[in-house]
């Protein structure tokens, strides 16, 4: 243990802790922004680019960056004196002298780490006024925006890109002045191996990074009397929305969000859940049918567009082993177009098919062309669920005030392994959940593994079914599933199925979830808030969801037939 002083107080840590982390101890407030401590996640960002949380060792007469700066026995701390006060306020004053000022009109406004720097530090005028880097958006993608200019160089993108995801897109570009987190040969993001999961936005302090806003063409769509628009919510969705209200996360509001999609004039509103319930019987069915034979194992689950798109860049020599599933939303939409239609006898072509997801990859997703049937894409368009949340804020809605109400009937009812997806572990356990029935006839006793439930970003269980051995695992984070791929290559591990998340901690830390500034705490409410849903499900079964049992007999057919395969299953691609 070290002894050390901050601003007078006595203060007892473990050696290695930094001064930021001491300060905290005895709730001593320190400002920063490049700063990221996801320690519960597994990582830690501490370049001292920013040097906003500069202290003074008055024992040494210098100021230090309290977030890269190691306690030491006898330290004399000091964050509150003038001399700090000033250096922070000069070193602020200077990243805002190459910044935009169009903070009203800023994806970032309101929840912008800067401009609360500003304000705390009360900044009321630019001092320093000189020149300024200027250089084009890059609006290529379909699921996020890059603005250079307002890049303030903290590498938190760099690095959850490159650390933690592994991707390697975002890097310092330029030297001296005009340096900026840019991509390799200044190329449009469109044209790199960016998988767009969203780890660089959910993490950016300003307004550098952003996602493709998809509310006006919504709004249209609306507005259209000649359209029936249908609306599907995620399972993340509903432990987070509320946090946009002032709600404490992890607080489920389902029906209330069904409400407030109902008061904006959705035509139907459906639950994503029942899509993931229809994707946990194709998904076990093709498992079982690989396990039995031997074949193509370990089956990996595809889910996640940002997954999808890493292993068709990363690991293409290995395609043929993701389940050929398509995604939740996708499977939704292409049913909603053919099975919904012909229920409700409307003309597929009238139809507009709107995901409310967690994730701005889903944006990309949606317009890969081979996710289409008849020339209609399954889904016409992804809002986030601050997109979402924008638009009921609009409506002037007292979202916490709203009454419940329930999803739609036909495609509306879930079981509680459709929930779970949300969390990391939740497609694992449901699909293990129905492959126990499909091999043994029997329902499985225990509904639930502890092991798959935390928020590690490698989990793994066995699981014995009828005397045979199933070995599983559980990855999130991308950096986490290339090291597991690449050791399934070198045939260090073997398992039979596999579940892999792009977001640290799966959808219920996607990129187009309210931010959290790596705050694991709100993760963990969000995940706590999914589970219990789960537990509160009257049916918790995909298989034993009367919805499900009614689609398959009405329309599909045998899970894996040959309707089921050609309406619920992709392809891949290099």
């Amino acid at each position: 243990m070290v002894n050390l002083k901050i601003n007078g107080q006595d203060v007892q840590v473990e050696k290695g802790t930094t001064i930021l982390e001491a300060a905290k101890k005895i709730n001593i407030k320190i400002p920063t922004l490049c700063h990221m401590d996801m320690k519960g996640l597994g990582f830690i960002n501490r370049d001292a680019n920013c040097r906003v949380c500069l202290v003074e060792l008055m024992d040494k007469n210098k100021l230090v960056p309290a977030c890269d700066t190691l306690v030491k026995e006898g330290m004399d701390v000091r964050t509150d004196t003038y001399r700090v006060i000033r250096s922070r306020k000069v070193n602020i004053e200077l990243l805002l002298s190459n910044h935009p000022t169009d903070c009203l009109v800023c994806s970032k406004s309101g929840n912008c780490e800067l401009q609360d720097l500003a304000w705390l530090a009360n900044i009321r005028t630019i001092r320093f006024t000189g020149e300024r880097i200027n250089y084009p958006l890059d609006n290529s993608s379909l699921s996020l925006i890059r603005d250079p200019n307002k890049c303030v160089l903290c590498k938190r993108c760099e690095t959850m890109c490159n650390e933690v995801q592994t991707v390697g897109t975002l890097t310092d570009v330029g030297r001296g002045f005009p340096v900026v987190v840019g991509t390799e040969f200044d190329e449009p993001m469109i044209k790199t191996n960016c998988t767009f999961c969203g780890q660089c936005l959910s993490v950016c302090p300003t307004g550098a990074l952003y996602e493709v806003s998809s509310i006006e063409p919504v709004v249209r769509a609306l507005m259209d009397k000649t359209k029936t628009v249908l609306v599907q919510t995620a399972p993340a969705v509903r432990v987070a929305l509320g946090e946009e209200f002032g709600m404490e996360p992890g607080t489920v509001v389902t029906g209330k969000m069904v409400t407030a999609l109902r008061n904006l004039g959705f035509d139907y509103i459906f639950d994503t859940d029942f899509a993931a319930d229809l994707t946990t019987i194709e998904e076990a069915r093709e498992f079982v049918t690989r396990f039995e034979k031997g074949e193509n194992l370990p089956i990996l689950t595809s889910c996640c567009p940002s997954w999808v798109n890493f292993i068709e860049y990363n690991f293409p020599e290995m395609l043929h082993i993701p389940s050929s599933c398509k995604s939740p939303h996708e499977m939704f939409g292409s049913v909603a177009k053919t099975y919904f239609a012909e229920k409700m006898n409307i003309d597929p072509k009238d139809i507009v098919v709107v995901s409310v997801m967690p994730c701005v990859a889903k944006k990309y997703e949606s317009a890969r062309p081979e996710l289409s049937n008849k020339g209609l894409s399954d889904v016409d368009y992804v809002l986030s669920t601050r997109e979402i949340a924008h638009m009921i804020k609009d409506c002037s809605m007292d979202f916490p005030k709203l009454e419940e109400s329930e999803f739609d009937s036909i495609m509306g009812e879930s079981s509680g392994a459709g929930v779970i997806f949300g969390s990391t572990g939740g497609v694992m356990e449901a699909a293990l959940r129905t492959a126990y029935n499909m091999i043994t006839g029997e329902d499985l006793e225990k509904l639930e593994y502890k092991e798959l439930k935390d928020l590690r970003g490698f989990k793994e269980a066995e699981i014995e079914i009828k005397g045979k051995k199933i070995k599983a695992a559980v990855v999130s984070g991308l950096g986490n599933a290339r090291k597991l791929l690449n050791s399934i290559k070198s045939k260090e591990k073997s398992y039979d199925i596999i579940e892999i998340m792009a977001c640290p901690g799966g959808c219920i830390a996607g990129g187009g979830q309210p931010f959290i500034h790596g705050n694991t705490d709100i993760i963990r409410k969000r995940m706590k808030g999914i589970h219990s849903e789960d537990r509160n499900k009257k049916i918790r079964l995909s298989y034993k969801n009367p919805s499900i049992q009614k689609i398959y007999s009405e329309y599909l057919g045998e899970p894996g037939g040959e309707r089921a395969h050609h309406l619920l299953h992709t392809t891949y691609g290099k």
